[in-house]
Parts: C-alpha cells; sequence; structure tokens
C-alpha cells in the first residue's frame, strides 16, 4: 500500500486513476496537517501552494516521487531530490491549450484595447475615437520559446494572417518547416516583429532575456506580452521603455512577486494585466490533476513515466517503445548483481536489432538502478542510478551493435569485477515477454521470475538428477529448469526457478554435490 499526500486543492476527479487503484492510499492534508504522518509518505502531489523544499524531503525519508499539478516547478528543489533518488514529475501539457488561448485573448485584448475601453464605458463614457486598435492580419508575430504552447500559438496566428517567425535554440529544422514558421536567432527576430510573445522556463540564461538593451533594438511601437513566467522581461526596463514611448503595450499575466499589488507597471494605460491565469480553465486544472495522478500511477506499477523533470523526457510514442525492455533490463542487473557477490569495476550494456531504435540511456539507467538496488543502502532508481555507481567508482559504458543474433531485440550486459566477469544477454519477444537467451556464455532460455537458483556445475550423468533429488527430499518443488552447456562434459549451468523463495540452508545442502561450482539465489 502506497501511501500519497495531496498536499494543494486539487479536485477528486482529479485524483480518479489514484483513487481507483487498490493499492494506494490518499492523504489530504496540507504538509502541516500531515506533520505527524510525512515519515510514511510514499508520493507527493502539489501544486504552487506547497514548498516542496530539502528540509521537507529530509523529514519524508520514504518519499519517492514528487508531482507538481501544472507545469512549473520552481517550489520543488529539484537538485535534492534527485541527489536522494527522488523522481519529480509534472504536466507539461496539461494546460498548452488553456495558455495558448489566454495569451492570444491578451494579444487581441492589448491591441484593441478592450480592457481599457470598457472601462471607460463602465464610467459612463462613449470615448469610441479614444481606442481606435490595431488588426493582427499582416503583422509579424515574434514567438521567444517554442515549445507546446508556442507551437499552439503559431497555429492561431496562421489563421489570424500573422506571419510568424519565432526563437529557440533546440528548434530542429524539421519542426520548423513542419509548422511553417521561420526560426531566426533572437537578434534577428526583435527587430522584425510587430508583437512579441515570451514561453521560455524561467532558467538562469532567460531571466531579463528581455531587457532594455533588446527592446531598444525592436521596431518602435512594439508590443511585448509574458504569460510564461515571471523574470522573462525585465520590470523595471520594460516600464522606461512603455513610459518612453518605445513600447506600446504590454499584456502581462506573471510577475515577478506575484500578487504584485501597487506595481508600477499597472499604472500605466497602456498594460493590461491578469493575475496568472493561463492554467486557471476548468479543463486545464482537470488535465494537469489526472496527467500527473496517472503518472505516479504508472511508477508505482513499475512502468517509466513520461513527463519526469529529473529524467529524459520521452514522447508517448518513444514511451511506447521502451515500456516493453523497462523490466527486462531491471531484471538483467538484478540478476548479474546476485550473481557477482564482489566488488564491481565496470559495467557495459550493448543495445542491437531494430525494435531499439530510440535513445537508450534511460533503459541504461534503469539496468544500473537494478544492479545497484541490492547493494547500496540509499534509495536508487534511474534518477540517481549513474551518480551512485560514480561514487563507488564504477565505469559505465553503452554501445549500439548491428549484430542482433536473429532476435528482433538483443540487450547484453558484460559486469567486470574484482576476480572475474559475468555476460548476460535478454530480448523482448511480443506475447512471450521476457527472455533470458544466454548467461556466461550458456545458450539457454529462460523467463526471469521471482525466485531463481544459478548453479554452475561440471557436465557429468547424475548432477541434475542429485540435485533434484535434494531439493525433492526437503519438500521443494521445482517450477521450471533450464540448462545449458558448451560441450559435452565441459562446464554446464541450470537455472531453476520456484514459487517460493529458497530457504537459506538450501544452498548449503546443494553444494555439497561435487560437481557444482558456483551457486546464486536469485530474487526478483
Amino acid at each position: 500500500m502506497y501511501r500519497i499526500l495531496v498536499a494543494d486543492a486539487i479536485k477528486p476527479e482529479g485524483l480518479g486513476p489514484l483513487s481507483e487503484a487498490c493499492n494506494i492510499h490518499l492523504i489530504q492534508k496540507t504538509v502541516e496537517e500531515a506533520a505527524n504522518e510525512l515519515d510514511q509518505i510514499d508520493a507527493i502531489l502539489v501544486r504552487s501552494a506547497t514548498k516542496v523544499s530539502e528540509d521537507l524531503m529530509n523529514r519524508m525519508p520514504q518519499l519517492k516521487i514528487i508531482a507538481r499539478a501544472g507545469v512549473g516547478v520552481d517550489n520543488i528543489d529539484i537538485p535534492a531530490a534527485t541527489k536522494r533518488g527522488i523522481v519529480v514529475v509534472n504536466a507539461p501539457d496539461g494546460n498548452t491549450i488553456s495558455t495558448a488561448e489566454h495569451t492570444f485573448a491578451m494579444m487581441a485584448s492589448l491591441l484593441r484595447h478592450i480592457p481599457q475601453a470598457y472601462a471607460s464605458l463602465k464610467n459612463g463614457e462613449w470615448k469610441r475615437s479614444s481606442y481606435t486598435g490595431t488588426e493582427l492580419r499582416g503583422k509579424t508575430l515574434g514567438i521567444v520559446g517554442f515549445g507546446r504552447i508556442g507551437g499552439e500559438i503559431a497555429k492561431r496566428a496562421k489563421v489570424f494572417g500573422m506571419d510568424v517567425i519565432v526563437y529557440d535554440p533546440f528548434l530542429t529544422v524539421d519542426r520548423a518547416k513542419k509548422m511553417s514558421v521561420t526560426a531566426l536567432p533572437l537578434d534577428e527576430l526583435l527587430p522584425k516583429a510587430d508583437i512579441i510573445t515570451v514561453h521560455t522556463p524561467l532558467t538562469n540564461e532567460t531571466r531579463g532575456l528581455i531587457n532594455k538593451e533588446k527592446l531598444l533594438t525592436c521596431k518602435k511601437g512594439v508590443y511585448v506580452l509574458n504569460c510564461a513566467r515571471g523574470g522573462i522581461l525585465d520590470e523595471d526596463d520594460l516600464y522606461e521603455m512603455l513610459v518612453e514611448g518605445h513600447v506600446a503595450g504590454a499584456a502581462l499575466d506573471v510577475f515577478v512577486e506575484e500578487p504584485p499589488l501597487g506595481h508600477k507597471l499597472l499604472e500605466l494605460d497602456s498594460v493590461i494585466a491578469t493575475p496568472h491565469l493561463g492554467a486557471s480553465t476548468k479543463e486545464a486544472q482537470l488535465n494537469v490533476a489526472v496527467q500527473v495522478a496517472q503518472e505516479v500511477l504508472t511508477y508505482f506499477e513499475g512502468n517509466p513515466v513520461s513527463s519526469s523533470i529529473n529524467l529524459p523526457a520521452i514522447s508517448k510514442e518513444v514511451f511506447e517503445k521502451v515500456q516493453p525492455f523497462h523490466q527486462l533490463v531491471q531484471q538483467m542487473g538484478s540478476i548479474a548483481s546476485q550473481c557477482m557477490n564482489e566488488g564491481i569495476q565496470e559495467i557495459s550494456v550493448t543495445y542491437a536489432g531494430e525494435s531499439l531504435d530510440f535513445d537508450t540511456a534511460i533503459l541504461t539507467k534503469s539496468l544500473i538502478s537494478g544492479f545497484l538496488r541490492s547493494r547500496v543502502d540509499a534509495s536508487v532508481n534511474e534518477v540517481n542510478a549513474l551518480l551512485i555507481a560514480k561514487e563507488r567508482g564504477i565505469t559505465i559504458g553503452e554501445k549500439i551493435s548491428t549484430d542482433s543474433l536473429g532476435y528482433s531485440n538483443l540487450i547484453s550486459l558484460k559486469v567486470k569485477g574484482d576476480n572475474r566477469e559475468l555476460t548476460i544477454s535478454g530480448t523482448y519477444i511480443e506475447n512471450y515477454g521476457s527472455r533470458i537467451v544466454s548467461l556466461n556464455g550458456f545458450k539457454i532460455d529462460f523467463h526471469p521470475e521471482s525466485n531463481l537458483l544459478y548453479i554452475q556445475h561440471t557436465d557429468k550423468p547424475g548432477v541434475i538428477g542429485n540435485v533434484g533429488k535434494i531439493l525433492g527430499d526437503h519438500g521443494v518443488n521445482i517450477a521450471t529448469m533450464q540448462v545449458g552447456r558448451k560441450e559435452a562434459g565441459g562446464e554446464a549451468i541450470m537455472v531453476l526457478s520456484f514459487d517460493l523463495p529458497l530457504e537459506d540452508n538450501m544452498k548449503q545442502f546443494l553444494m555439497e554435490t561435487e560437481e557444482i561450482t558456483f551457486m546464486a539465489r536469485i530474487s526478483l
């Protein structure tokens, strides 16, 4: 049973994926109200109100995943979470449409002076000539930051007959062409745009990205919008440029400090503003809650999450490709670890096959986490696996091969220890699942199940029968047995599976068989 703290207000329908799961216990309390339960919490769901600091994480020793029902994660200490191996997920596209529509509404309102005209009318005035506006059609829109929201804004701008130019250092040529936009460096975009809207995350690189120096390169009479994060536009510089008339108007949904009570920008008639409403639609609030709830459930089901902040982000398409191999590589790592009871110097993994046509980094991290989980006293998963391996002096290698030995996919692992090496290869077969097809150079074929026994022995008549007899004499039922050898009378192996874990003393009884040279109990 996983205990999940819902620390901020989230509607019950948004928690549907979790409330319907039989192994989830939801606790809807603030951090303060749940103070006596924090040491038992496995996951925490927050919006923007709760600050998930390193101190709070220290009070939650069982915490495995932090979920932010929204895009921004400014209220979460990401480095501290990563160091502790805590996965952080958000809802990167849950409010995409909501924010795009709000930005476009702000843009139209700004150029047509709608808020000012309405305020005037409410005051009993009828000043039609004072609020002559500007059409969007034919204008050049400069989008700074071309992610999901920027892309949706571009689609709408095209429908309105606008020309769209974009700046994003991570934008590929193919995506720009597909979206029918012109990609430009920022210094070339600013002088060409009639309207500029920013949609980047707030980082050290983007803080104050649009400042006085940049604004002076823009056309006189340019309009600027910020419905992303407060601080991307330098507020003092924007105020100065508005007062001087170089910037004709600004539409702001976000500020450096919120609420921006008494802010000088709000005193200007050329500024319209809303109280951080970009994601404030019924649909968006539900979407982000459902998305992160599903991510948490996916994580506790042992599957890779698709929108983690401190893991490589993967698309739905890639997620579907990764998922079948996720458990396989963890099992391979765990088997190798339990068969190598000594110090490890190097772990290398090779991927081959057409069905592994994606970035395999996430699989390597899963494999290493499976290998380390039984060896270290810290919580280890895909987030911190490579860091922990590095701290322990283990070299990690990864390569891609074209030789899949006839399989549609083949993952091969080699572990080099202080005294010996171990190799293991596995594949995923549709409708059959995970299979281990090679172990220490021996061809074999078995499904990695919960309770296994790996035996290396000399290939002599009676060895297999003797093992079966010893187990039978002690009331141990063998579920499956797979054997492999390289040549008659040489080295051989057997892998047995059991319904229940093997008792500790069984290893001692079996090792009395002269032909057995090595044995390892494996629990998956």
